[in-house]
This record gives C-alpha cells, sequence and structure tokens, in this order.
C-alpha cells in the first residue's frame, strides 16, 4: 500500500500563511501577528525566523494600511 504523507515543512508553512490573514486591529497588533506568522514559515521553509519575523511584520503592516477595509 502506498500511503501519500505530507511533510511537516510543508504543512507549517501553510499554517503560517493562513496566519498572514489575521490582521490585527491596532499598529501593534498588526505588526505582531505579521511577525509571528513571518518567523513561522521562515522555520518551516528552513529560513531565518528573525528575517521572516521582520519580513511578515511589515508586510502586513503595509498591507493592513493599505486596505484597512480587507483586514
Amino acid at each position: 500500500m502506498d500511503m501519500h504523507k505530507i511533510k511537516p515543512g510543508i504543512a507549517g508553512a501553510f499554517v503560517a500563511l493562513l496566519g498572514l490573514s489575521a490582521c490585527g486591529d491596532t499598529l501593534g497588533e498588526q505588526a505582531l501577528l505579521g511577525g509571528a506568522a513571518g518567523a513561522g514559515a521562515a522555520v518551516a521553509t528552513g529560513g531565518d525566523p528573525l528575517t521572516g519575523a521582520a519580513v511578515g511584520g511589515a508586510a502586513n503592516v503595509a498591507y493592513c494600511q493599505t486596505y484597512p477595509d480587507r483586514c
């Protein structure tokens, strides 16, 4: 029997990307949630968590400030 398995890194990256959809209500929440999602995605894909947190936080803040009706 051939069983398909999902690699933990891919599953973690998917969960971290879903976290990006949680924008937050304030600027601080937006930065924190984006940073956490970015760090999680970086860990899941073998990247640097600090870089992932910085990029994720900045991207989430930029997105939420540009499109507040979508957050």
